[in-house]
């Protein structure tokens, strides 16, 4: 079995995260799934959640991610998100505003982005 695999998390519009990673957990229509080298091969839905890929070197990368496919095959892991943020780019304060404003408005969408976005945010 291979000790890392192959990782690239791409939104819409961007790369977001290209590397070598021993562990990367996600929310799936399925519920959350962890990835290691040697899983076995997979396709399915990404749901709004938190992304964190252990890298190779010891490090954490955490993203903001909503919507999309997950696949995995041949020790090579995809992650292709409708919109996706990593931690360092998201701007707390803002986020915070976002989730209040959704939550008085009684915006449930909006209330799970805001939420997904802190919740990575503070996970750094």
């Amino acid at each position: 079995m291979a000790a890392e695999l192959h990782v690239e998390l791409v939104a819409a519009d961007r790369q977001v995260w290209s590397g070598e990673a021993r562990l990367v957990v996600a929310r799936t229509a399925s519920g959350d799934i962890g990835v290691m080298p040697g899983h076995q091969p997979l396709l399915s839905v990404l749901e709004s959640g938190p992304v964190t890929i252990r890298t190779s070197d010891g490090g954490t990368v955490v993203a903001a991610v909503h919507g999309g496919f997950i696949s995995f095959a041949d020790n090579k892991l995809s992650l292709l998100a409708e919109v996706a943020e990593l931690a360092d780019e998201i701007d707390v304060q803002r986020a915070e505003r976002a989730l209040d404003r959704a939550k008085s408005d009684a915006d449930a969408s909006a209330e799970r982005r805001a939420d997904v976005r802190l919740r990575a945010a503070t996970a750094r």
